[in-house]
């Protein structure tokens, strides 16, 4: 086996990438760069009839927007391609023969129909049927029948599988690198189909040829291949290859209740569970995604690194690059990890004040763009700097600080009714003419003569403040008054008293 380090991310393209998928291509793509690595990315769609058109696309485009990028896999062929598995159809039998070769797997005539019949048989009995040790010999297979009697079937075209013959009563001792060394009694397991009726591999055989032909040292997978484990060792051992390391990674579990996460609990819950907006090709329905809904992308992969492991430090925010330096599969838990939308929103708001105020800026001017509103990149730089720290997302900005872009058409009635007392009109035209005496427009300068002239005239701040903001934003909300008046200039802090007066008089 390769003395590099190479891991594969290895998923269906039967539907959007669940983030459950982009946590295991995270980890696996950690592990590789700590390494020195390779993360491979190869695409199991041997289940022909479960491909969804788009699904592949997706896959590469989620992994690329969350900053973990393949090194090998389509598009990025190295010596090791094709890397789907469709293309490599004609790989499998060849091994499927060699494990018939070696009397570690038998050809298997049953019919759908004799299987369902034994099912049924032993469920009236309340038993399980298991086809393994326990009754192989005496049913329709390689096994059993004369190897005249097989040839013939072959030869007549019979559909036959393909089966691993698991041994009996052995203890296999196994070891993975999250969960440490296990031991699976073998006369448990079924004799698994490596080979079906259509020419095709399962994954089961695929999956194996695959890593081992990709020289694949380490695999990083869900904890739901746990069951498939002693299956897997045991083919390897029987192909000649050495096996390479397994550490099966916890479930990521429901905020509430019990189970994994799922598609219906982000719809219930408000949340999205894909990276990427999915439409589906069929029906058109379409799932949210991380991205559109406006998380940074190093948001999303730094709560996802957390789902699961923990750096044993205090520090909660990572770049990739630190997360590359500190990841260690022996701190990955072995219990499954709850998922927490609110923490996720925690690691979006962080990043959102951490990111440079122009490049929000300029992400925000597109929204502006959409509600017909021209600004300038450095004014809208400036209402950035006051209200983001109030703010997730970016689309949030518009919320905090839309006053900075519109003047009020309407007045919050409840505030109003409250702040707008019978003196208020006379108070707000002797303010205009305070704030027009003022040549230097700097918030400080406009807080200190607007606070002199109140003292001057000894009433309450309130009384001349709370209308005042009422005027400019149109409710009691936003940032530093004197910063609103500052950034939307003289004229236009006038203009808004003006029409406040007018409007609410009447």
């Amino acid at each position: 086996m390769s003395s590099k380090v190479r891991v594969r991310f290895a998923p269906s393209p039967t539907g959007p990438l669940h983030i459950g998928g982009v946590r295991t291509a995270l980890y696996n793509y950690l592990f590789a760069k700590k390494h020195n690595g390779d993360f491979i990315l190869r695409i199991e769609d041997t289940d022909q009839n479960r491909y969804v058109e788009g699904a592949e696309q997706y896959i590469i485009d989620s992994l690329n927007w969350c900053n973990i990028p393949y090194d090998e896999g389509p598009g990025k062929e190295k010596d090791c391609g094709p890397y789907r598995q469709s293309e490599r159809k004609n790989l499998y039998k060849e091994y499927a023969d060699q494990l018939i070769e070696s009397g570690n797997a038998y050809y298997a005539f049953d019919t759908a129909e004799s299987l369902d019949a034994h099912r049924k048989e032993h469920e009236a009995e309340g038993k399980t049927f298991i086809y393994n040790w326990h009754n192989r010999e005496k049913l329709k297979n390689s096994l059993a029948l004369s190897s005249e009697e097989v040839a013939k079937r072959i030869e007549k075209g019979e559909h036959y599988v393909i089966r691993f013959k698991a041994p009996k009563d052995e203890i296999l001792h196994t070891v993975d690198e999250i969960r440490g060394e296990m031991e699976i009694d073998t006369s448990i397991l079924d004799d698994k189909v490596l080979y079906k009726s259509d020419g095709m591999p399962t994954y089961h055989l695929a999956n194996i040829v695959d890593d081992h032909l990709m020289k694949i040292t380490h695999v990083i997978r869900g904890e739901e291949w746990l069951p498939s484990l002693a299956l897997h060792v045991l083919l390897y051992r029987s192909l000649g290859w050495e096996s390479p390391k397994f550490a099966h990674l916890p479930l990521i579990l429901k905020p509430k209740g019990k189970g994994k996460l799922s598609k219906r609990d982000g719809d219930k819950l408000g949340f999205p569970v894909f990276p990427l907006e999915w439409k589906d090709p069929n029906s058109g329905e379409i799932a949210s995604g991380y991205r559109e809904d406006g998380y940074f992308p190093e948001a999303v992969t730094n709560m996802l690194a957390f789902l699961g492991w923990n750096p044993g430090t205090e520090q909660e925010f990572f770049t990739i690059e630190e997360l590359t330096e500190v990841f260690d599969l022996k701190r990955v838990h072995k219990a499954g990890a709850k998922f927490d939308p609110e923490k996720t929103k925690w690691f979006q708001q962080h990043y959102l004040q951490e990111s440079d105020n122009s490049y929000i800026a300029s992400e925000f001017l597109k929204i502006l763009k959409t509600k017909n509103i021209d600004a300038t990149l450095e004014y809208t730089k400036h209402v950035v700097d006051l209200v983001k720290e109030r703010a997730i997302f970016i689309e949030d900005i518009w919320e905090q600080g839309f006053y900075f872009f519109v003047n009020p058409t309407s007045y919050d009635p409840k505030n109003t009714k409250k702040a707008w007392k019978e003196t208020t009109n006379e108070l707000m035209k002797e303010l205009i003419s305070v704030l027009k005496n003022i040549e230097d427009f700097k918030a400080d300068k406009v807080s200190e003569e607007v606070k002199n002239w109140i003292k001057s005239k000894e009433i309450g701040f309130g009384k001349v403040m709370q209308p005042l903001r009422i005027s400019l934003v149109g409710s009691l909300q936003g940032v530093d008054i004197f910063q609103i008046a500052e950034a939307i200039g003289k004229d236009k802090t006038i203009y808004r008293i003006e029409n406040a007066i007018q409007i609410i008089k009447k």
